[in-house]
């Protein structure tokens, strides 16, 4: 599909804009990384070759037998036993002594006189998954090699919860986000293309549905149904959608006895076209002022419900409960730190991008 000349000249302005342009691409190497986040941090090897045969782990169940275990529980690829199965191709004679099998093994390619046919794993990066309990002694544990970031209350790897926290963080304030403002543009546009009799019932819903405690109804849809991500989305376009009809509303308010719409109705163009096709492009610059709020009141309104205990179930790895934690232990900085940088980097790099899509929208810089 070929851009047009006005697009290419929006382009152009946003890439001159060297804090949003760079802020773009640092906020989307972080986001692509965290949507491999199981490539990235997980306590289960990426693959795994057992006698010839390639594994999966971090995608698929694999129970202890298919690597020569007793069990059929999903193996535990951190115990020593079980990594010497692999790479020995399931002897039992690793229960033994699984660091002196495999050592005889690697040192003399057999084990007791018998040929071994040794496997291998690739690990990811970070070798901890954000509900992994390790053995650290005491929690939370300070940063070191093992932990770049330390652990949390329960020895969870700070690291990995964070990577999953910010791909958690941008999805539901992604889908809250584009749902809701869809919502909202429309309501609005109603609102201020048709005004009259339209205008006056729409706003008394909004002044009655504003009124309402959206604090409480989460708490009573949590207590009845159960803390769920997809249940929180929902209560959260339900109350966030209201957040752009007032901006649109009185954009479309403005511009609906323009010249250019009169002339459009004269010609007998639809209501439906004059409103999506003519006039929404001129309000957008109103619109993506706002939208900057939208989406960060969206990732702190998460943050408050999971520092509150109201938001995703406690084994989400949630930025919002790991501020919790800090605020708790208040002997381990780094939690505090971690929560802090987190938070104060994400939004700024979100704020810094919208702030160059409203300049490259804003018409006075885009034919100057």
């Amino acid at each position: 599909m070929a851009i047009s000349e006005l697009n290419r000249r929006r382009l152009r302005n946003f890439r001159r804009n060297t804090r949003a342009f760079w802020s773009l691409v640092i906020f989307s190497v972080f986001f692509v990384v965290s949507m491999f986040a199981e490539l990235v941090a997980n306590d289960k090897p990426i693959v795994v070759s057992y006698r010839g045969e390639l594994f999966f782990p971090v995608y698929q169940f694999y129970p202890e037998t298919a690597f020569g275990g007793d069990f059929g529980t999903e193996a535990i690829y951190t115990d020593p036993g079980v990594q010497c199965l692999i790479r020995t191709g399931g002897r039992q004679e690793c229960w033994d002594d699984p660091e002196g099998v495999t050592r005889e093994a690697a040192e003399t390619g057999q084990i007791a006189g018998e040929p071994v046919e040794a496997g291998w794993m690739i690990w990811p990066p970070v070798p901890y998954h954000y509900r992994t309990i390790n053995n650290v002694g005491t929690a939370p544990s300070p940063p070191d090699a093992a932990h770049l970031l330390g652990t949390d209350d329960t020895s969870r790897d700070v690291l990995a919860r964070v990577i999953y926290g910010f791909r958690l963080s941008i999805l539901f304030t992604l889908i809250v986000t584009v749902v809701g403002s869809a919502i909202g543009i429309a309501a609005g546009a109603v609102q201020g293309y048709f005004g009259g009799r339209t205008d006056l019932i729409f706003q008394r819903v909004l002044e009655i549905w504003a009124s309402t405690p959206s604090l409480y109804v989460i708490i009573i849809l949590f207590a009845i149904l159960g803390r769920s991500f997809w249940l929180l989305v929902f209560v959260s376009i339900l109350f966030g959608w209201p957040a752009l009809v007032g901006v649109v509303r009185a954009e479309f308010l403005r511009a609906r006895n323009f010249e250019y719409v009169r002339a459009a109705r004269a010609l007998g163009v639809s209501d439906r076209k004059i409103m999506f096709r003519h006039i929404l492009p001129n309000a957008m610059v109103a619109t993506l002022t706002m939208l900057p709020f939208v989406v960060t009141g969206t990732i702190s309104s998460l943050a408050a419900l999971d520092y509150l205990g109201y938001g995703l179930p406690t084994s989400a790895p949630s930025l919002g409960e790991l501020a919790l934690q800090a605020k708790q232990n208040l002997q381990a900085p780094w939690l505090g730190f971690t929560a802090f940088f987190s938070f104060a980097i994400m939004l700024s790099l979100l704020v810094f991008i919208f702030e160059g899509i409203r300049d490259a929208f804003d018409p006075r810089k885009t034919f100057r």
